[in-house]
């Protein structure tokens, strides 16, 4: 529901969202959506999908290829440009997504759980991609996450969300890990543990004195990056 909001695709019931100091009224190019399942286009090519994107803020032909060429680049996907959707792994789909969504140049990312369906070390790999990423471009990202490692690696500040249906902000946590971020590096760091150890005793401490007979419900508490 965040993350509907914020882009434009639901409207809120009482307040507002304000984005550069305009309210989001809708939809727009300036926030771009990464979604858990890809959703790429089966009957288009990885090019395609991409340049459906760049379409909508771009008209020159030559500057939509250029531009889709770029993102295929920076998300490694740039050898399979003319590759099919069934024939990419889950990993290089979610690159194609991420590249689709980079296209517009939003001014927010916006993401759905974008690693939830892929093993360990895939995710581990589209992970260290997207701070590579995010470092380069500078944009802001917007991550809804249930992975209590993956929001402490990720974020410069996790906004911890109560349970559902009236889910409510629970607690905002600053993440001060200087970057860039070394996962194997933070195996061994006593701030990154205590920041996690923070982020778990508000998912099962805290939670629990709210609902104590959901105690094995919690875990579903959501963390935005």
């Amino acid at each position: 529901t965040v993350l509907n909001l914020v882009a434009g695709l639901l409207e809120p019931t009482l307040g507002g969202i304000i984005l550069d100091g305009r309210e989001v009224a809708g939809p727009g190019p300036e926030r771009a959506m990464v979604f858990q399942n890809h959703a790429l286009l089966p009957w288009l090519s990885v090019q395609q999908n991409v340049a459906l994107a760049v379409a909508q803020v771009e008209s020159d032909k030559r500057a939509v290829a250029e531009r889709v060429d770029y993102y295929l680049s920076l998300v490694q996907m740039d050898h399979a440009s003319q590759k099919m959707p069934h024939e990419l792994s889950g990993g290089m789909k979610q690159r194609v997504g991420i590249a689709r969504a980079l296209s517009l140049s939003p001014k927010v990312l916006l993401m759905d759980e974008p690693f939830g369906a892929l093993d360990a070390l895939t995710r581990a790999h589209l992970q260290d991609a997207l701070m590579a990423i995010q470092a380069e471009l500078g944009n802001t990202v917007i991550m809804i996450t249930h992975d209590v490692d993956e929001a402490v690696l990720l974020s410069d500040r996790i906004v911890m969300m109560t349970n559902g249906p009236s889910a409510t902000v629970g607690e905002i946590l600053t993440v001060d890990l200087p970057r860039p971020r070394d996962r194997v590096a933070l195996a061994d760091d006593p701030h990154y543990h205590k920041l996690r150890q923070q982020v778990l005793r508000f998912l099962y401490e805290k939670q629990r004195k709210v609902t104590p007979l959901k105690a094995a419900g919690q875990v579903r508490s959501k963390l935005r990056a």
